[in-house]
């Protein structure tokens, strides 16, 4: 059973403000087809629960969490869903009773509140209410590693998060980069530049692909990442090149900003 559905519904979350709001934690889920609910939810409990003041309410929550995802890693085990629920069920009916009767401030009810949002698939509130807490990087990480099944360049995803993209562009590029880690490295760095300029998108990357099974030497290497770059007087030299080589196609795709012919235009460059 899925734990978006299972038990009852945690009481409201922390007050105020955090720094991003539930839908934009939910991008990281999004952005990826696999992306590991087992890890997210025990990566973002060790934050949570390390928040949490009162020792005894620590401990109940972090015995809820790890029956949680020990039924997200077999999630076919109908025992083990039974019990993860029961588990959720039991910490949000303690939270309840406690906050009834409790006017301390310092307990860490609300971060249990925020802990129970994720224990029941809510990563996105879970994250959004306990942002203002524990910080905004420490959930970052907690929310990356649920993408450990990727090949993702974590350190350009983090960089581009931090810069302020969305986690699913971020997320995209970084896995755009990750999956053709074999790149040379002045192509790798044309896409970093791309990513953080935010216009790293799907003909970008077919296009440098094409450049990278080229087999550029050094100088035509250095021609393709300027004609990359948008250099007007090179793309004009190359498209008059193309031309007298007989490639008139290709030479007014180059110069109407066609990036699939830079890797030809590139490759008629003399060595």
């Amino acid at each position: 059973m899925s734990m978006n559905s299972a038990g009852a519904t945690p009481p409201a979350g922390l007050a105020g403000t955090s720094a991003h709001p539930a839908s934009w934690w939910a991008q990281f889920d999004e952005a990826s087809d696999r992306f590991d609910a087992a890890k997210v939810t025990e990566s973002l409990a060790e934050v949570i629960t390390a928040a949490i003041a009162s020792p005894l309410l620590r401990r109940e929550a972090e015995i809820a969490a790890d029956v949680v995802v020990r039924h997200l890693r077999v999630p076919q085990n109908e025992e083990m869903a039974a019990r993860a629920a029961e588990g959720v069920n039991r910490l949000v009916t303690t939270v309840e009773r406690l906050t009834e009767r409790s006017t301390a401030q310092d307990t860490g009810i609300a971060e249990t509140v925020a802990l129970c949002h994720v224990l029941h698939g809510r990563y996105g509130d879970g994250a959004a209410a306990i942002e203002p807490v524990v910080g905004t990087m420490a959930l970052l990480k907690a929310f990356m590693a649920a993408l450990w099944l990727e090949q993702v360049d974590r350190d350009l995803t983090l960089r581009l998060l931090r810069a302020g993209q969305r986690p699913a562009q971020a997320v995209q590029s970084g896995l755009a980069v990750g999956k053709y880690g074999w790149w040379p490295s002045w192509l790798l760095t044309v896409v970093t530049e791309r990513a953080l300029a935010g216009t790293l998108d799907q003909a970008a990357i077919v296009a440098l692909d094409q450049c990278a099974y080229a087999e550029l030497s050094p100088r035509q290497a250095r021609i393709a990442r300027r004609l990359l770059a948008g250099d007007a007087e090179l793309i004009d030299a190359s498209a008059r090149r193309l031309e007298s080589l007989g490639e008139p196609n290709a030479a007014a795709r180059l110069r109407d900003g066609d990036l699939t012919t830079v890797a030809l235009a590139a490759r008629m460059t003399p060595v």
